[in-house]
């Protein structure tokens, strides 16, 4: 994910993947506050719970997501997942 933010080199990531994680990737740079992603819902941002407790997540694919956490102002740790 580093890889595609920074050099926007898609390497390593999902062919059918690439276009909508640019897209995610660019809204969570702008984004103003976790209530911003209620706007989106085909991309079905949730909470995450237990363990996983503070962590967002947004679906990429059927099994994968982009988890992340909204730090104060930030955007951390920002992760594509199969969690499922």
């Amino acid at each position: 994910m580093r890889r595609l933010f920074e050099n926007d080199d898609p390497k390593g990531l999902q062919v059918d993947a690439v276009d909508k994680l640019r897209k995610m990737l660019a809204v969570l740079q702008d984004i103003g506050s976790a209530a911003d992603l209620a706007g989106i819902p085909f991309w079905k941002a949730h909470r995450l719970t237990g363990d996983r407790k503070g962590t967002w997540a947004l679906h990429v694919t059927r099994n994968w997501r982009l988890t992340f956490r909204i730090d104060g102002d930030e955007i951390a740790d920002v992760n594509l997942e199969d969690y499922h």
